[in-house]
């Protein structure tokens, strides 16, 4: 297996044990403790650092003097804290374990965009690596569609434990696969980089803890990008509680996790098809499946049935499987080679945020009628495309120069090519 296919695996791997914890957790504390809210505390617990620790874990990557150890680390620590979970949970007092989630959670600015930053650096810059990203984007949606299904199963075969336990051993073979990566050859421009022969590596340009940051707010393409999917995951975090209260309200109330595999196939179906459509600008493809989301959701608000409202949210989810792909291409060619890893995980993790940020809306509006919600949610999609071509304009860039590394400072490398304008 070559070194990207390789990577596919270790992502595949790794992103199944994170997908899969929503569920793990719920269904391991209405088990031990037969509280649903036990459960949610420890999730919140677990997604909370995301955002808080991705500059942090950007910044430690972009500075490993063995990144290889770096990233097999962090998903050993991503397994570690899974496996303690999968005991703890409902045993050991509520702080402790806490305690372990927000650990755990630390690490998982590292499961998705710091994966993801790697890419550049085992695929040549070009067409290839526009398809790579769409592959890698393929590796979250079906994480998303099979590690729910393998925890409800092996939930309901044997109990929530061992179905943890699958999600901890997943993690490992990411960590194990993580470990063997080229990381020498090919790496990005200003990335990490290993010499295997003397043990150490060329000091590459170090970029502060705020670098990344500002890299997201003074490159437009960059800055679009973010704003637009951050808004376009508040709703996406309210989609999962509004397809249930829509399945209760169309008189099938255990639908709802039928509408979210429909979602999910859709979205991976997307990824593998519309995402790897390369003569398409990838801004044009982030507005095109925002825009194109938000109008199957909102059909899907007046289905008659679930039926009907499962083939409005397996459209959306095609229309949304490009998005990830697009927005991984975007981030590849505008963020600075010195920060491209924090440019990956904060932008993961202000998604992640923004999604928990939907699920608690959503939860103070129950109340309201579902098809309303999940107008709401549309709405959200519609606007966050405007906002994209708002703030990214029609114009093309001209390729900045590499001169800002410094905290507070970032500029693209010189050469770093431009897709054509949106």
């Amino acid at each position: 297996m070559g070194g990207f296919g390789r990577y596919l695996a270790a992502a595949l791997a790794g992103r199944f044990a994170s997908e899969g914890m929503g569920m793990a957790v719920v269904l391991l504390a209405l088990e031990r403790t037969g509280s649903a809210a036990h459960g949610a505390f420890v999730l919140t617990a677990w997604m909370a650092p995301h955002v808080l620790a991705a500059p942090l874990a950007g910044a430690a990557a972009a500075r490993a003097r063995r990144p290889r150890l770096f990233y097999a680390g962090a998903l050993a620590g991503f397994t570690v804290a899974v496996a303690a979970l999968a005991a703890l949970l409902g045993r050991a007092p509520m702080a402790v374990v806490l305690a372990v989630a927000v650990l755990g959670g630390s690490c998982g600015p590292v499961v998705t965009g710091g994966l993801s930053s790697l890419v550049a650096g085992l695929v040549p810059e070009g067409p290839r690596r526009d398809r790579a990203y769409g592959w890698d984007a393929s590796t979250y949606n079906a994480a998303a569609v099979t590690a729910p299904a393998v925890v409800s199963l092996a939930g309901a075969a044997v109990s929530a434990g061992p179905a943890m336990g699958v999600l901890a051993l997943s993690a490992a073979l990411a960590a194990a696969l993580a470990a063997s990566l080229p990381y020498g050859n090919g790496t990005p421009h200003g990335a990490p980089h290993e010499d295997p022969g003397a043990g150490t590596r060329p000091q590459a340009p170090r970029a502060g803890l705020g670098a990344g940051l500002a890299a997201l707010w003074r490159v437009r393409d960059l800055r679009a990008i973010t704003s637009a999917t951050t808004l376009a995951f508040v709703g996406v975090g309210a989609l999962t509680t509004t397809s249930v209260l829509l399945a209760r309200a169309l008189g099938s109330p255990g639908a709802g996790g039928v509408l979210m595999t429909a979602f999910a196939l859709g979205a991976l179906a997307g990824s593998l098809t519309l995402g790897r459509m390369t003569s398409v600008a990838p801004g044009r493809l982030a507005r095109w499946a925002m825009a194109g989301t938000g109008a199957a959701l909102a059909v899907a608000a007046f289905a008659p049935s679930v039926a009907p409202a499962a083939a409005a949210f397996a459209a959306a989810g095609v229309c949304d499987g490009p998005l990830l792909t697009a927005t991984l291409r975007i981030r590849s060619e505008h963020a600075p080679g010195a920060v491209r890893a924090q440019v990956f995980t904060l932008g993961a993790g202000l998604k992640v945020t923004a999604a928990s940020t939907g699920a608690a809306l959503v939860g103070l509006a129950a109340a309201a009628p579902p098809w309303t919600l999940l107008l709401g949610i549309a709405v959200l999609q519609l606007a966050a495309a405007a906002l994209h071509l708002l703030v990214a304009g029609g114009g093309r860039r001209a390729p900045m120069p590499a001169t800002g590394t410094s905290e507070g400072s970032a500029t693209a490398p010189a050469g770093r090519r431009t897709p054509g304008g949106p």
